[in-house]
C-alpha cells in the first residue's frame, strides 16, 4: 500500500522533539529549582506556531483564487476530506457568513502570528486566538489530531501569571513556591550552578543554534512565491514547512467500491453491493462521522483518489484484490463488508459519483438522506481475481489468498 507522510505527522515529530528539552531528564520534581524551563524551548514552540499559521495563510493567499475572492468557505464544508455533522449545517450558512469566515481565517493566519513578537500581552492574545481558532476547526471538521496538536505550541504563549489561576493557592502549594522563587530571583538570589544545570544550558544553546540553522530554508520557502507546504529540508523533520488547503475542491466526488457474486459482471441482473468505509461518505442516509482526534487513513486516501484516476492511485487496485480475497486485515479497515459470512465476491469495481449535501428541510432530508449523489461513470472496471494476477506480479505485490 502507498505510504504517505501527512503534515500533522511531521508536526508531531517537531513538537515531540522540542518536548525532549522542555523538562530536565534527571528529576521528577514538578518545580526543579536549578533548571527552570528554557526560554529557548519556549521560543522554539512560539516559532513553531508562528510557522504553522503563517505557512497556512500564505499558501492560501498564493493558491486558489477563491481565497482571494472570499468564496472558499462556500465549498469547504462539503468538500473537505471527512465532513462531520456540524459541517452539514455550516455549509448551508448565509453567503455573508462564509465571507466573514474567510476574512477571519486570513486575519488569524496572516496577521495574528506576528503578535507573538509584540510583547507579553500581544503574545498572550495570540495564544488565546489560536486556541479558539483550533477549537472552531475541531467542531467543524475531522482533521485528525492536527488541531489538537496545534494547540500545544500555542500554550507556550502564556506565562506563569496568565496560567496561575489553574493551580491551587495557599501556603506550601505549587503556586506559592513559584511566587517565592520569583521573589528570590527579583532580589538577585539564584540557584547555584551544578554540573547538571551547566549541561542542560549547553544543550539548550545547541538546540537554539540547530533550530536557527534549520530554519533558514524554511524562512526562504515562506518568502518564496513557489512556496511548498508540509515538507522538510532535513531528513529528521525537526524543522518543517506547514500549510493546509492551499486549493479547495469545488465539487465532492467519491469512489464507491462495489462487489457482486454474479458470474457475469456485465449481466443486467448482476446485483452490485456497496462496501462502506468507516467515515467517508457512502450510504446517503448515514450521518457524517465524528472521529477527531482519530484518523482513518484509508478514508483520507479515498478522498484524494476520488479527484484523480486509479492510474495515479494503484493502491486502490491492490485494495480491490484484497476485497476479492475477503482479506480480513483489509476488511477490518471498513465499516461494512456486504459479503460477510458469504463467499467473497467474484467481481469488484469502482464507481465514480458526485456527492452534495441534501438541503435541510428539503425532500431528500425528509427521507433521512444527508447526501444526494449522481453517477459520473466507472472509476475502474469490474475486476476478477484472475484479472489481477498479472497486475500484482508486475508490481511484485504478494498475491492475496482467498479466505
Amino acid at each position: 500500500m502507498l505510504e504517505v507522510i501527512w503534515g500533522w505527522e511531521s508536526q508531531l515529530l517537531e513538537t515531540g522533539f522540542l518536548g525532549i528539552f522542555l523538562c530536565p531528564l534527571w528529576t521528577l520534581s514538578p518545580l526543579p529549582r536549578g533548571t527552570p524551563t528554557s526560554r529557548i524551548v519556549l521560543w522554539g514552540y512560539r516559532w513553531l506556531i508562528f510557522r504553522i499559521m503563517l505557512g497556512a495563510g500564505l499558501i492560501k493567499i498564493r493558491g486558489d483564487q477563491c481565497w482571494r475572492n472570499l468564496t472558499c468557505m462556500d465549498f469547504h464544508y462539503e468538500t473537505q476530506p471527512l465532513p462531520n455533522p456540524m459541517a452539514y449545517f455550516l455549509h448551508h450558512s448565509p453567503w455573508w457568513f462564509h465571507r466573514f469566515e474567510t476574512l477571519s481565517n486570513h486575519f488569524l493566519e496572516l496577521v495574528v502570528p506576528f503578535f507573538v513578537f509584540l510583547g507579553r500581552q500581544m503574545c498572550i492574545l495570540h495564544g488565546a486566538l489560536q486556541i479558539l481558532f483550533q477549537m472552531v476547526l475541531i467542531i467543524s471538521g475531522n482533521l485528525s489530531f492536527l488541531n489538537w496538536l496545534t494547540i500545544v505550541p500555542s500554550l507556550a504563549c502564556f506565562d506563569d501569571a496568565t496560567l496561575g489561576f489553574l493551580f491551587p493557592s495557599g501556603p506550601g502549594c505549587l503556586k506559592d513556591q513559584v511566587l517565592r522563587m520569583q521573589e528570590e530571583e527579583a532580589r538577585g538570589a539564584r540557584a547555584p550552578w551544578t554540573h547538571g544545570s551547566v549541561a542542560r544550558h549547553t544543550v539548550n544553546l545547541a538546540l537554539g543554534v540547530l533550530v536557527a540553522w534549520l530554519s533558514i530554508p524554511v524562512v526562504l520557502n515562506l518568502l518564496s512565491p513557489q512556496q511548498v507546504m508540509n515538507s522538510s529540508f532535513n531528513p529528521l523533520r525537526i524543522v518543517n514547512t506547514y500549510g493546509a488547503f492551499g486549493s479547495i475542491t469545488k465539487e465532492r466526488t467519491e469512489v464507491i467500491l462495489q462487489g457482486t457474486a454474479s458470474p457475469n459482471a456485465s449481466a443486467p441482473d448482476a446485483k452490485w453491493e456497496d462496501y462502506e468505509f468507516k467515515c467517508k461518505p457512502g450510504d446517503l442516509k448515514r450521518r457524517p462521522c465524528l472521529i477527531s482526534p482519530y484518523h482513518h487513513r484509508l478514508d483520507w486516501l479515498m478522498w484524494f483518489a476520488a479527484f484523480q484516476t486509479y492510474e495515479h492511485n494503484e493502491w486502490i487496485i491492490h485494495l480491490a484484490g484484497k476485497l476479492l480475497a475477503n482479506d480480513a486485515q483489509a476488511l477490518s479497515l471498513l465499516a461494512l463488508n456486504p459479503f460477510a459470512g458469504r463467499a467473497p465476491p467474484r467481481w469488484v469495481r469502482g464507481e465514480h459519483y458526485r456527492y452534495k449535501f441534501s438541503r435541510p428541510g428539503g425532500t431528500h432530508a425528509a427521507e433521512g438522506k444527508w447526501w444526494i449523489r449522481k453517477r459520473l461513470g466507472p472509476y475502474f472496471p469490474p475486476l476478477s481475481f484472475q484479472d489481477l494476477k498479472g497486475y500484482f506480479r508486475s508490481r511484485e505485490w504478494p498475491y492475496p489468498k482467498p479466505e
